[in-house]
């Protein structure tokens, strides 16, 4: 990154809330270097693919926490989104690299919710932040069931690590689980 120290989150006062240093801190789930192809007519990454590098990292993640194919086909359980609201706040231009970092925020025996941040390494900023709430699904019944217990100790394991960081989730207010 070009400026380590540099503002990822500002307040409406214009006062630095987190700096980008600290959202690397967050595990990261997916890296990619923008190709070409993701370019719109604006010059720069189309909102498509934003969502679409959003969702890789959330799909890592997943896995990450014992939610992969195996999971989804022999238990028959899987996750659904219930809400996302994304927040842009700097553009991606072809050759940059952005980062994907997940903050667990909370979860309910059947919900949970998170943000997740795309930093662009190349240039030092933060491009945009996608909140999400998400259930637990069974997958025949195509309804919301709790989560098994491995499931939920693994979700409570991220969530403690990520309360133990030194700033503020900066949550839209639009997500409640």
């Amino acid at each position: 990154m070009e400026n380590a120290s540099a503002c990822g989150i500002w307040n409406k006062s214009k006062e630095c809330l987190v700096p980008v240093n600290k959202l690397a801190m967050l595990t990261m789930y997916h890296r990619e270097t923008i190709p070409e192809t993701y370019l719109d007519a604006m010059g720069h990454m189309n909102v498509r693919w934003y969502m679409a590098l959003f969702d890789t990292s959330v799909w890592n993640f997943f896995t990450a926490h014992g939610l992969d194919e195996n999971y989804y086909a022999q238990k028959q359980m899987g996750v659904f989104a219930l809400k996302h609201f994304i927040q842009y706040f700097a553009e991606v231009k072809v050759g940059e690299v952005v980062a994907m970092r997940i903050r667990m925020l909370g979860r309910t025996e059947k919900r949970f919710h998170f943000m997740n941040f795309m930093i662009n390494e190349t240039t030092g900023k933060l491009s945009a932040i996608l909140e999400v709430l998400g259930t637990h699904a069974d997958l025949k019944l195509r309804k919301a069931v709790a989560m098994p217990q491995d499931i939920a100790q693994k979700f409570d394991t991220k969530i403690k690590t990520d309360q133990q960081l030194d700033w503020d989730p900066p949550v839209s207010g639009a997500i409640d689980i």
